[in-house]
This record gives structure tokens, C-alpha cells and sequence, in this order.
């Protein structure tokens, strides 16, 4: 009976299958469209888009209130409105912060506004929601839209340096000072690359030092729990070399330590130099 019933769904799953194909190639797409809305594999509540109804989209970034770009191309348009219908609906959001805010402006001045958290897909919360609905969607959105309008390039490995070269600090700064007191890293005011920084990446930095630093966390919006605060300041960056300034600002001492980072990509490798004394080139 178990072996039927494996039989019998295969053939359903077949015949589905076949219908579909069938129903594409004599009806056209808006019954293969339909068939898929009742497959759940698809959304109707971008259909504005679809129908040319969007003058422009203005993507902001969170972080960077002057890092914006506009997007009127109608073919860009219309590429998001095929990531954005195969969006999946869902009940809650994702808690992290949003990296991006989409504005979608319709005719006779109607917005859409979206948050948006980059860098997530397939996941159980959402990573796109307005007022009233919450979406997961695809990465394709950082690849394909996103990363397109970007004027500037992004530091090569920019995760694992930027991060990596902070939580090196961190470790070589506790060891040298035997610190007892709390360490709160504040990202906020490293003005050169907010534009960068997306929560999803933000969150597995939090991992990381909290398994290999004792008493040091992220700073998000109190710093009066930290007796150290940390701040970081890009020098420079291109593609294949960073710098950076990393200070550390004992409150109650009220005095300070800083390190310089000097990463450079040469012989397919990043060569990392970080030193608490001011290099010639600095």
C-alpha cells in the first residue's frame, strides 16, 4: 500500500507537471502566472510595477543618509518586479536592522516604502516588509539591483578585513593592557564605510566577538556600559588596499591607545600589518 501511494503521488506530481506546460503553451502566460499564484510561487501584489505604473525607485541606504541612488531605467524596473512577484509572504520580520529603504513612486505621487534587510534569503523571517505586508526575498535583489548602480568599488574581502583587522585589534589590545573593564566597538562614526556595512554581517561579527574577545561587544545604541570605547576610522581604501585608524578610549583613565591597520592584496593574498605605532605613510 506504501509503495502505491509513492506511485500515486509521483503520477499526480507527473501529471501536474504536464498540465502546466500544456496550459503555458495554449493559454499564454497569464494562465501559467495564475498557475503559479495558486502554487504559491508567486505574488500579485506588485502588479503596479509590471504594469509600468513606477516613474522611479529611490534606494536610500540606512546607514549613510547621503549614499542614495535613483533608479528609472525600465528594465531595471521590470527586473525587480520579477524578484519582488516571486517574493514569498510571511508573518514576521526578520528583528535585524534594515540595510536599505525602497521607495517605489507611482504616478500622481504614490509612494510603495519598503525596508529592506540585505544579504538574507530563504529564511523563516521576513527581509522586506511595508506597513502592512512582510516578503522574503531573494539575494538577487544585492546582486542584480543593487550592486549595478553602485558608483564606488568595495574594498576586495571587504568583511574579512574590515572585521577581521577590528577583531585582531581587540585580541591584541586585551592582551597587552589586562583589561578588566567592559570594550564597546562603535562603527558609527567610520563615515567612510557605513555605506558597506549590512546587519546580516554586522550579527556574525557579534559571534565572532563574543567567542574570542572576554568583555568586548558591539556598541548599537547605549555606550554607557562600556568602559573602553573603541572607535574606528578609515584612512583609505581601494580595491586592493585599506587603512585605517583604531582607537581605544579608556573613560575612567580617560586616556587612549591606538593601532593602524595597513592591509594590502598582493600574491593572490591579503598582507595585513596592524602596529600601535604610526607608520611613515600614515
Amino acid at each position: 500500500m506504501l509503495k502505491l501511494t509513492k506511485n500515486l503521488n509521483k503520477y499526480k506530481l507527473s501529471l501536474l507537471i504536464i498540465l502546466i506546460i500544456i496550459s503555458a503553451f495554449f493559454s499564454g502566460c497569464s494562465k501559467m502566472d495564475s498557475i503559479k499564484v495558486k502554487l504559491g510561487l508567486k505574488n500579485t501584489d506588485f502588479e503596479y510595477i509590471k504594469q509600468s505604473k513606477i516613474e522611479k525607485i529611490v534606494i536610500q541606504n540606512t546607514r549613510d543618509q547621503g549614499y542614495r541612488f535613483v533608479v528609472k531605467d525600465q528594465k531595471a524596473i521590470q527586473e525587480l518586479y520579477d524578484i519582488l512577484s516571486s517574493a514569498k509572504e510571511v508573518n514576521e520580520k526578520s528583528t535585524l536592522k534594515p540595510d536599505y529603504i525602497f521607495e517605489m513612486h507611482e504616478a500622481h505621487d504614490k509612494i510603495h516604502k519598503f525596508s529592506y534587510i540585505a544579504g538574507l534569503d530563504k529564511k523563516n523571517s521576513g527581509n522586506l516588509y511595508s506597513e502592512d505586508k512582510i516578503y522574503i526575498v531573494s539575494k538577487r535583489i544585492d546582486n542584480d539591483i543593487i550592486q549595478n548602480f553602485w558608483n564606488i568599488r568595495i574594498p576586495k574581502n571587504f568583511t574579512d578585513i574590515y572585521y577581521g583587522s577590528i577583531l585582531n585589534t581587540l585580541i591584541e589590545y586585551e592582551k597587552n593592557n589586562n583589561s578588566k573593564g567592559t570594550i564597546g566597538i562603535n562603527l558609527d562614526e567610520d563615515i567612510e564605510m557605513c555605506k558597506f556595512i549590512l546587519s546580516a554581517d554586522l550579527e556574525e561579527f557579534k559571534n565572532q566577538i563574543k567567542s574570542k574577545t572576554k568583555n568586548s561587544f558591539l556598541i548599537e545604541k547605549d555606550n554607557s556600559k562600556a568602559d573602553t570605547i573603541v572607535s574606528v576610522k578609515t584612512q583609505g581604501y581601494k580595491r586592493l588596499l585599506y587603512k585605517s585608524v583604531i582607537t581605544f578610549y579608556n573613560r575612567k583613565e580617560k586616556s587612549e591607545v591606538k593601532y593602524y591597520v595597513n592591509a594590502e592584496y598582493k600574491n593572490r593574498g591579503w598582507d595585513i600589518q596592524i602596529t600601535d605605532k604610526k607608520p611613515k605613510d600614515f
